[in-house]
């Protein structure tokens, strides 16, 4: 079931998801070569306690980290350790959220580590352009078919894949809530859009093909052909008019 939310709802949305944008603009000012993404983590932390929020994904299912930091071929929930090592040329997904008095914010940046190549560079600008193709069509009236085939066809155009087995999400209350939002489809297709939902669009992207695996931690997804991936998120709250970004600046 879809939840729409209250006009007071959404704008404690928006005072959570205000501390994770601010966040996610402060990262490329901290991040660098020689850093581990366990204290990349404890930064983020460190930041969303002192803005007076919760982290949102620490203990969720068991998760362990305030982030999930994912380096390179790691699609998504990479779990922060001081064993790895960020260097020169890595390019690092950053997925987090904040709760502030009972409801969610979500958002996800990919970083380069330093200087990248131009592929990787690529990637990145491909995984972001995709989700505001997408955000075109986060207006009352289209369907959420419209936002994955949007993104699925950028991504596609530029040479990438789409991974299949990880997709956007309502958000609110829970930090997973219905709908369901693939990152491909059809056109059309879907529930339609109205004023009130509160959406996480998240493409997650890779250069080579889209399957992936878990590893033997239970959390971290990588492609299986071991490709780099990138990853881009924001919450968005679908109005009368023009989409709103929560978790951007």
């Amino acid at each position: 079931m879809i939840v729409l939310k209250s006009h007071e709802e959404i704008e404690l949305m928006a005072k959570a998801a205000s501390v994770t944008a601010a966040m996610l603009e402060e990262i490329p000012n901290i991040l660098m070569p020689g850093m581990t993404t366990l204290e990349l983590d404890h930064w983020c932390e460190d930041y969303i306690l002192r803005h007076g929020m919760k982290p949102a994904f620490k203990g969720y299912g068991g998760f362990p980290g305030t982030a999930c930091i994912s380096v390179n071929e790691e699609v998504v929930h990479g779990i922060p350790t001081k064993r790895r090592v960020l260097n020169e040329g890595d390019i690092v997904s950053v997925d987090l959220g904040t709760i502030y008095k009972g409801f969610y914010s979500d958002a996800a940046r990919t970083y380069p580590v330093g200087k990248v190549s131009e592929e990787a560079q690529k990637l990145m600008d491909v995984a972001e352009g995709s989700f505001f193709e997408g955000l075109k069509f986060c207006k009352k009236g289209h369907r959420l078919g419209d936002v994955s085939h949007a993104i699925q066809t950028y991504v596609e155009a530029n040479g990438f894949s789409v991974i299949r087995d990880y997709v956007g999400h309502g958000v609110g209350r829970e930090l997973h809530e219905d709908p369901q939002i693939p990152n491909y489809g059809k056109a059309n297709h879907g529930p339609q859009l109205v004023p009130g939902m509160v959406i996480a669009v998240e493409p997650m992207i890779a250069a080579g093909e889209y399957d992936v695996e878990v590893l033997s931690n239970g959390w971290t997804a990588v492609t299986l052909d071991r490709s780099w991936a990138a990853h881009y998120e924001n919450t968005i709250v679908i109005t009368e008019d023009e989409p709103r970004l929560l978790t951007k600046l």
